[in-house]
């Protein structure tokens, strides 16, 4: 951040229709950092009539915005570029403070957000249409490609100012408006913070807007509403599912992207390189305190490697320091909430009853949670079956190729997932076997770029982020054709006159 550049303030309420002012609903919410339980910010927060406000205002806004020049576009997107920029430390404060991001984790996040709005300011220019062979003498068949409208964006609270913004620059850089509900958690990265760029860069007001509620009074309408084209999610299943439904329930049937929950193998096969797949292992487990959806959730090692992987593995993940996120000497922070804590001891009791052998461990001291390791877990154990997003390793033998697949695609999600071997070609044959969006070999599941397809199978999700992927899911495809010369139909639909029969 320059010394010239002051800070952001005044996060109180909501951004609608390019004004900052309280929501209706009557009560506050309190936003507080998960670490030092210090109170961040208290919103005023919205009810269904500021949520209907947002969306008119972003339908208002975008038919102007759509109409503008490609460049304009572009240029108020690499406008946000440069206040990113300047503003780089500021941001990764607020990650820290607010979503419990270790230093290194906001950095990473900073780095995405920065890279997903340079990627979307190529956007505009890359709207292409085509013209299509047609077998009819005098005519000519063309494809349009055209924003949706306006895109209502649900994000989550583990990478708030990404998950949102992988939707919200795209979505604004190929003409659409945008709401946003951020998580209650997250509300200023998740959202606020985004709408003081955006403002600053030039943004239109009205176009992008930010409403804060909670779940019971503003959830369901923000996907019931007649206004959004699509409604883009990052979450859990069972919301998703729901969002599903209520897109198909709502008067105006509107297209989705989900991306949901994952279950991520990181397996092992019997002649990887321990030295590449022990350091992977562990960041791909703990970054962010487990809780991403791409995290390596089970390690599926084989039986060959098995006790020398977990005697490493042990060892790396015992040097981790937990603690104060904004020590950088620290690689695991605070859980975000009591809630998920109270989910991650549940977990660590059911494991251990289902007997597993906890290698590593502790008590959590306020919401922080100390790395927890377990071997002997049979593939039912609920730590292997479901996505833990926690500090929690459970690691499997296996016993061949064969094995490692079988226990790999044995879940009912299908997001990310990584395999290790010395042979590349064996362990690309491996990857295209994982029924998954993403498999990645000899690195850890945990990645991302704006150019690539990132989304899932199963019960992963629904759709593509990235590239030319988000592309075709934020905007829709227009079919005109246009007759050159009169046409020749058939004779009875050319007679003059008519009958009655």
């Amino acid at each position: 951040m320059t010394t010239a550049t002051a800070p952001y303030i005044d996060f109180d309420g909501q951004y609608i229709a390019g004004a900052w002012r309280p929501g209706r609903l009557g009560r506050t919410g309190v936003d507080t950092d998960p670490y030092s339980g210090t109170t961040l910010a208290e919103i005023a927060l919205a009810n269904e009539a500021d949520l209907d406000e947002a969306y008119r205002a972003a339908e208002s806004a975008q038919h102007d915005w759509a109409a503008l020049l490609p460049a304009e576009r572009t240029a108020v997107m690499l406008a946000a570029v440069t206040i990113m920029q300047d503003r780089r430390e500021e941001i990764i404060d607020w990650l820290i403070k607010e979503s419990g991001s270790t230093r290194g984790k906001a950095e990473l996040e900073w780095q995405l957000v920065h890279a997903i709005t340079a990627e979307a300011a190529s956007f505009p220019n890359r709207m292409t249409g085509m013209i299509l062979p047609i077998d009819e003498p005098g005519k000519e068949s063309r494809s349009y490609r055209q924003p949706l409208g306006v895109i209502g964006v649900i994000s989550p609270w583990n990478f708030p100012m990404y998950l949102s913004h992988r939707s919200i620059g795209p979505a604004l850089a190929l003409g659409n408006g945008v709401v946003v509900k951020p998580a209650e958690d997250t509300p200023i990265t998740g959202g606020l913070l985004l709408a003081k760029i955006f403002e600053e860069a030039g943004l239109p007001p009205g176009l992008f807007n930010v409403v804060i509620g909670p779940t019971s009074e503003i959830g369901d309408p923000f996907t019931l509403h007649d206004i959004p084209s699509l409604i883009s999610f990052t979450g859990s299943t069972g919301v998703g599912r729901r969002i599903g439904q209520l897109a198909m329930q709502a008067p105006r049937i509107k297209r989705v992207a989900l991306e949901l929950g994952g279950n991520a193998p990181f397996v092992v096969l019997d002649d990887a390189d321990l030295d590449d797949a022990v350091p992977a292992a562990v960041l791909g487990r703990f970054l962010h305190q487990g809780q991403i959806c791409m995290s390596a959730n089970r390690f599926l090692v084989d039986a060959s490697l098995h006790d020398e992987f977990v005697e490493r593995f042990v060892a790396q993940v015992e040097e981790l320091e937990y603690g104060d996120p904004h020590d950088e000497q620290v690689t695991i922070g605070p859980i975000i909430n009591q809630k998920q804590l109270r989910a991650h001891l549940a977990n660590i009791d059911a494991a251990t009853k289902a007997g597993a052998t906890q290698l590593l461990g502790g008590a959590p001291d306020g919401q922080l949670l100390p790395p927890h390791v377990f071997v002997n877990a049979r593939h039912d154990n609920p730590i292997v079956q479901n996505e833990t997003f926690g500090p929690i390793a459970p690691i499997v033998s296996v016993h061949g190729e064969q094995d490692a697949l079988r226990l790999a695609n044995a879940t009912p999600f299908g997001l990310s997932s990584a395999v290790f071997s010395r042979d590349e070609e064996r362990a690309r044959r491996f990857a295209l076997g994982i029924r998954a969006g993403m498999t990645h070999i000899n690195d850890h599941p945990v990645a991302d770029t704006p150019t690539g397809p990132f989304g899932g199978e199963k019960n992963s999700g629904i759709g593509r982020f990235g590239g030319e992927w988000i592309i075709r899911e934020f905007t829709r495809e227009h079919w005109v054709t246009a007759r050159h010369q009169s046409a020749s139909y058939p004779s009875p639909y050319t007679r003059g006159g008519g009958t009655r029969t």
